[in-house]
């Protein structure tokens, strides 16, 4: 959960948009095992770290409750839908749907085996996986998961059905057929086309008989979530209270749960201090220097650290005057970003280091920095280019002239955003001011940031982070075209024809060094179009209360919320 990502959790950058400007850490990034107790670091942890107090049921206590914050309501509950791709909604939901593979520390994919046996390719000519679901996994309506479900999660989400408002096609679009295999519990998916990444699809898998029809499919999950078939299921959901219990599930087929139930409470990100000062939860953001100041000695309190999938980065958008690609480069010529990253860090343990990459972390096997003259501050190269741009000076302190209008653009922030990150939009308005151009700070309310501004595109400047947006091929929605009305994950709607062949390309690359030069290739563009300034990889730091087991700072492994609980 973090009141500062993108809907793009594992699901593809599309989960985490987990919100805000961001600065939290979020209790929505995965977490691990292991102790960072003494958070003060020079580096960041290294891949494979995980921080989450990992302990097996036996250790654990039966019941008890877990709280968590949450940084908005969650209205639209199907994952799959483009308004469902808000972080904790997809984390929530692989709790409450069958969630086919989850990732360990590494990043690597493992089989869910209370829902899958066992999934492989078994054809590569064409490319066929075949499924073999555990036989006792059931929906909550008494139906078996089969390939009805996949088939229906596939036609969905492949782009081909009008009125279906989808977040991804990506890997659906390249699948040709799903069937049933040898029996009722194994299922077969054949591509048109290889695609390497086939674990991250139906990822949860999602019943047919939720989204049998458009109005189902965009309107059927909003504040409800018909069926399930979980460890957990939805205790209460109150809008009022801003309030959602998950409690164990008697039908499951699994390990049971230890706790009683996880509560999630609706609060702003800064709120979150206080309440776990004042035992109101059992864990909170701990990123900020003010947050980290307040919690690192608090009673009962132990500070976890790892390194996810987690970034951090200023979006433009397309429209006005940034529909010059000139005046998108000058904007992120003119940043400097160490002095915004040392702003950001300030009091943080943990170093935030620039982030040189789209689609890579710094401890992900082919990462490279690609941002080259993009990303490199030079005030002199950014008023040249803006001069090229057609747009005149003005004198010092005032903005420059085009055909009668100012250069004024509009950074659009979340109210509830950390004060580090507002210092850090401050300061980058200063930057560009220095460059003529003028940058307003338009704050708007938390639950409207994504739903009525980035989601539609309505910024012309906006940060917020993206979250485990892993395996790779994810990255094709933040930065693939539009088509029609449909942006997918890419708010800024800017993009090219060659970006969108690149990591297509990649997608259906199995071998994973030509992929990652592909993947390179797409990304190196990506900078070079102005679309997105990356500026650091945002390492989770939180605080947990003492005692709180399998939960913490997961690193690039996967959330297990019915594994949540605490030590006997």
């Amino acid at each position: 959960m973090d009141a500062s990502s993108t809907p793009a959790r594992g699901f593809g950058r599309a989960a985490a948009l987990a919100l805000a400007v961001a600065l939290a850490a979020t209790a929505c990034t995965s977490g691990g095992g292991g102790s960072a107790d003494s958070a003060t670091r020079s580096e960041p942890p290294r891949q494979g770290a995980i921080d989450i107090n990992a302990k097996s049921p036996d250790q654990l206590r039966d019941g008890g409750e877990v709280r968590f914050p949450l940084y908005q309501w969650i209205t639209q509950w199907n994952p799959f839908q483009v308004d469902g791709r808000y972080g904790d909604a997809v984390e929530i939901m692989r709790e409450l749907e069958p969630n086919l593979f989850t990732t360990d520390e590494t990043g690597t994919f493992k089989p869910v085996t209370d829902y899958l046996l066992e999934a492989k390719v078994t054809s590569t000519s064409p490319q066929v996986v075949t499924y073999k679901l555990n036989p006792k996994a059931k929906w909550s309506d008494g139906k078996p998961l089969g390939y009805l479900d996949f088939k229906a999660d596939w036609e969905a989400s492949n782009g081909r059905k009008d009125g279906y408002n989808i977040a991804d096609s990506s890997g659906y679009e390249l699948i040709s057929a799903v069937e049933q295999g040898a029996d009722a519990n194994e299922v077969k998916v054949t591509f048109s086309e290889p695609y390497a990444d086939w674990q991250n699809l139906f990822r949860p898998l999602v019943p047919a008989a939720g989204i049998g029809t458009a109005d189902d499919f965009n309107k059927g999950w909003i504040d409800r979530i018909p069926v399930t078939a979980g460890a957990l299921k939805v205790g209460t959901m109150d809008k009022t209270a801003q309030t959602i219990t998950l409690v164990p599930d008697p039908a499951w087929w699994g390990t049971k749960p230890k706790a009683d139930r996880i509560t999630f409470r609706v609060m702003s990100q800064s709120a979150t201090t206080q309440a776990f000062l004042n035992n109101e939860i059992d864990f909170a953001a701990a990123g900020t220097a003010t947050a980290y100041a307040q919690l690192k000695d608090a009673k009962d309190a132990v500070i976890r650290s790892a390194s996810p999938w987690d970034e951090v980065h200023l979006s433009f958008g397309g429209g006005g005057a940034l529909a010059d690609q000139k005046v998108r480069q000058a904007l992120g010529k003119a940043l400097d970003r160490s002095a915004l990253i040392k702003i950001a860090n300030n009091g943080v343990p943990v170093e935030f280091k620039p982030l040189g990459n789209h689609i890579f972390m710094p401890n992900q096997t082919g990462y490279q920095d690609n941002s080259g003259e993009w990303a490199k501050f030079d005030l002199a190269a950014a008023r040249k280019a803006l001069d090229e741009a057609g747009w005149k000076e003005a004198g010092s302190g005032q903005p420059r002239t085009k055909d009668g209008q100012s250069l004024t653009l509009h950074f659009v922030i979340n109210e509830s955003t950390p004060q580090a990150q507002i210092d850090l939009a401050t300061a980058a308005q200063a930057m560009w001011l220095a460059a003529g151009v003028k940058v307003e700070l338009d704050k708007v309310p938390a639950n409207d940031f994504f739903t009525k501004y980035v989601n539609q595109g309505k910024f012309d400047i906006a940060s917020w982070r993206n979250t485990d947006s892993f395996p790779l091929s994810a990255s094709l929605t933040n930065f693939r075209l539009p088509q029609g009305d449909n942006v997918f994950g890419n708010y800024s709607k800017l993009g090219t024809p060659e970006i969108d062949g690149l990591l297509k390309k990649a997608a259906g690359t199995i071998d994973p060094v030509e992929a990652a030069k592909l993947y390179n290739q797409a990304d190196a563009r990506i900078w070079e179009l102005g679309h997105t300034v990356e500026l650091y990889q945002r390492p989770t730091v939180v605080v947990a209360r003492k005692g709180l087991a399998n939960y913490g700072a997961f690193g690039l492994a996967g959330v297990d919320y019915a594994k949540v609980g605490w030590e006997k």
